[in-house]
C-alpha cells in the first residue's frame, strides 16, 4: 500500500503562491487526458450557446430581472419567478459547469510534460472571455434584452467556441514550426471561406434581433429592419459558404491535397447542406423553437468546422527540443574488450 505524501509548511506556501505550478510538479497527465480535458471546455462552450438560445426561445431572458443576483431580494431563482426563473437562472449555473471544465483544461495544459506554454495561453483565453461574456450576459438582463447587446453576447460566444476548437486541435499537434500542406492560393481560398462564414453569422444575429423570437413576454426593443429582407440575406451569404466550400472541395482534389483537408471539407459540406434544410424548413415553418435550437446548434458546429478546414491545412510536428533525450545509460557505449 502507497502512504500518501504529506503536505509540509513549505509545500502549502508554494501552492498559495502558484498553485497550477504545484499542481504540475506532482501530476503528468496522459496526453489523452489533455486533449479530452480541451474537447470538454468546447463542448461546454457549445453548450452554453444553445442553452442560452433556449432561455430566449422559452422567452426566459428576463425570468431573472437582475443581475448579479436573480431578484433584488434574493442571489437564486424563487417560486414566484416560475419556470421561467429556472430557465433563465440554470442558465446562469452553467456558466460555472464552463469554467470547471475550462479551469479543467487550463490545470491539464500546464501539467503537461513538457510544459506547452501555447496550450496554456488558450486555455487562459478561454477563461477570460468567459468571464467577459458573463459581465456582458448581465449587461443584456439589466438593459432589458437589448437586441445589440444580445448579438454581441452571441458574437463573443463565438469567439469563445474559436478558441476552444483551437486549442482542442493544438493538443493533438506539436510546437514545430506550422508547415503548409498546399498552396498560397488554396490557403487564400479558405481565408475568404472563413471571412463569409464570420459574415454569415454577424448577419444571423440581426436576424435574431429582428425576428419574432425576442427572448420574453415583455415589450422588448428590436432591431428595426425588415425582418424577411435580412432573412434573405443570410440565406444569399450561405449560400456564398456553400459556394466557397464546393469550390475548395474541387481544388484540393485537383492538387492532389492530403485527405486531412479533403476530409474536413468534405464534412464541413455536409454540415452545411443539414443546416442548409433546417433554415430553410423554420423559415418557411414561421420559426418553431425547436428548428431554431437546432439551426443555432447548427451554426456553432458549422463554425467549428470551418475552423477545422483551416487548421487542416498545416501540420506542426512535435519540435525536436520537446523529444525525451535518451537516458544516459541508452547512450553509452561500452568499449569494447
Amino acid at each position: 500500500m502507497v502512504g500518501v505524501q504529506k503536505l509540509t509548511r513549505a509545500d502549502a506556501e508554494a501552492a498559495l503562491r502558484n498553485p497550477l505550478a504545484f499542481i504540475a510538479d506532482r501530476w503528468t497527465p496522459d496526453p489523452r487526458t489533455v486533449r479530452r480535458a480541451a474537447l470538454v471546455a468546447l463542448v461546454m462552450s457549445v453548450i452554453i450557446v444553445v442553452t442560452g438560445g433556449a432561455v430566449r426561445l422559452t422567452g426566459s431572458g428576463l425570468g431573472c430581472p437582475t443581475w448579479p443576483t436573480c431578484t433584488d431580494d434574493s442571489l437564486t431563482t424563487t417560486r414566484a419567478m416560475g419556470f421561467h426563473g429556472v430557465i433563465e437562472f440554470g442558465n446562469r449555473m452553467l456558466t460555472y459547469v464552463l469554467c470547471a471544465a475550462v479551469g479543467w483544461a487550463i490545470i491539464a495544459a500546464r501539467s503537461e510534460k513538457p510544459w506547452r506554454r501555447s496550450l496554456t495561453r488558450l486555455g487562459w483565453a478561454q477563461f477570460w472571455v468567459v468571464m467577459g461574456n458573463a459581465v456582458l450576459g448581465g449587461i443584456v438582463v439589466l438593459v432589458g434584452l437589448n437586441p445589440y447587446t444580445v448579438a454581441a453576447h452571441f458574437l463573443l460566444s463565438t469567439c469563445l467556441i474559436a478558441i476552444a476548437a483551437v486549442m482542442w486541435q493544438r493538443t493533438r499537434e506539436g510546437d514545430a514550426a506550422p508547415r503548409p500542406l498546399v498552396g498560397a492560393a488554396v490557403r487564400q481560398l479558405v481565408w475568404f471561406l472563413v471571412a463569409a462564414s464570420v459574415l454569415l453569422i454577424a448577419v444571423g444575429t440581426v436576424v435574431t434581433g429582428a425576428g419574432p423570437h425576442a427572448g420574453d413576454s415583455s415589450e422588448v426593443e428590436r432591431i428595426p429592419i425588415d425582418w424577411e429582407t435580412v432573412s434573405k440575406l443570410h440565406a444569399v451569404l450561405a449560400w456564398i459558404v456553400v459556394t466557397l466550400t464546393f469550390a475548395l472541395w474541387f481544388v484540393l482534389k485537383a492538387v492532389d491535397a492530403p485527405n486531412g483537408p479533403l476530409a474536413r471539407t468534405r464534412e464541413l459540406f455536409l454540415v452545411l447542406l443539414a443546416q442548409g434544410v433546417i433554415g430553410y424548413v423554420q423559415y418557411f415553418t414561421h420559426l418553431p423553437e425547436a428548428l431554431v435550437a437546432a439551426h443555432m446548434l447548427g451554426s456553432t458546429v458549422m463554425w467549428i468546422w470551418v475552423l477545422r478546414v483551416l487548421l487542416s491545412l498545416r501540420e506542426r510536428p512535435v519540435a525536436e527540443s520537446a523529444v525525451p533525450a535518451p537516458a544516459a545509460a541508452e547512450r553509452f557505449v561500452p568499449a569494447s574488450g
